[in-house]
């Protein structure tokens, strides 16, 4: 599994599907800020706080795009998106090459059992395609205040 990347970093690239099963490049987004994060699995609580304390915060950050990605299929994607009128992209992995390319697929562990996941995380992508911020294990609250933050002090 590849390093997470750092800020300065080139952000790995992507081309995944997306809620609506259209292919998503994140070289598409060049010339904006992008902030890809990682999500273990759509419609969980902490992944559905995460996901909607960014819609709510959507209106705040100006042409900034949220990309979220988790290993669920589209259709899964399509549900959590319309459940919760999230309004942003959310990507597919589900071979998680993206999340390995972004070192957040990791040995977890619950009730003592071991298994590979996703570790909650997310990057912020300045507009030439480098790492500006990342927050590697970040809480699902947290992500919305971490981007206004990053936003803000640019």
């Amino acid at each position: 599994m590849a390093d997470a990347p750092v800020p300065g970093d080139k952000a790995p690239a992507f081309n995944l599907s997306d809620q609506r099963d259209d292919k998503v490049r994140l070289a598409s987004f060049k010339g904006r800020k992008v902030l890809v994060y990682f999500y273990p699995k759509a419609d969980t609580p902490g992944c559905t706080t995460q996901a909607c304390g960014l819609r709510d915060i959507a209106a705040d950050i100006g042409d900034t795009v949220i990309l979220g990605v988790s290993p669920d299929a589209p259709a899964k994607l399509a549900k959590f998106d319309d459940k919760y009128g999230l309004g942003f992209l959310l990507l597919s992995d589900p071979d998680h090459t993206t999340a390995e390319a972004y070192g957040v697929w990791a040995e977890k562990s619950m009730y003592g059992k071991k298994y590979m996941g996703i570790v909650r995380s997310a990057f912020l992508i300045d507009e030439k395609g480098k790492v500006s911020h990342a927050w590697p294990k970040i809480s699902p609250k947290d992500t919305p205040a971490n981007l206004l933050q990053a936003l803000a002090d640019a």
